[in-house]
């Protein structure tokens, strides 16, 4: 039987959004990130993190080097006891300057690509899970996919199924309903 999971935007979530991340450098996780994803692991709960990554077609950065942000990323979590069970980003946007990925595609956030992807590769079930994000692209995926959306911020103009501060009270609202 497939599992609920956590489905986490990357920028603004897990980490600080800096605009355009272009070199681990700027990479800080905040400080409740670690925390919030081990409760998410104890409790049995996979936790994917899915990411619009445009700044590949636009050139300002290589797939390799999201990538590599993303490895960061996982070697911060497991340094804290945390991990993640996957990670997919989507490289592309229609508007870019890279051939190779300014296109429309099922992958950019809000189409369900990703998680569809992760669903797959899994085995989870996109309606039992949640899907965690600062902007209304995220909370609109979580609709597209008939997941739960709780969006991390102050104004979001799409109805979110909660609306909370950060990734720790979005951890502690799903591990309540989980």
């Amino acid at each position: 039987m497939s599992r609920p999971a956590v489905f986490l935007d990357r920028d603004g979530v897990v980490n600080e959004d800096v605009g355009y991340l272009e070199s681990l450098a700027q990479l800080a996780l905040f400080p409740w990130t670690i925390d919030s994803i081990r409760g998410l692991n104890r409790a049995g709960l996979p936790v994917v993190i899915v990411t619009n990554q445009s700044g590949v077609a636009r050139g300002r950065f290589t797939e390799a080097f999201v990538v590599e942000t993303g490895a960061a990323i996982r070697t911060a979590l497991a340094a804290g006891g945390a991990r993640l069970d996957a990670y997919y980003y989507c490289p592309h946007f229609a508007g870019g300057a890279v051939a190779e990925y300014a296109r429309a595609c099922d992958c950019r956030k809000p189409a369900p690509g990703l998680i569809e992807r992760a669903a797959r590769d899994l085995d989870l079930d996109p309606t039992r899970s949640f899907v965690v994000g600062d902007k209304a692209s995220d909370v609109a995926l979580a609709r597209a996919v008939g997941a739960r959306a709780i969006f991390v911020g102050t104004r979001c103009d799409v109805a979110a199924d909660a609306t909370v501060d950060n990734l720790a009270a979005a951890a502690s609202w799903i591990l309540m309903r989980a």
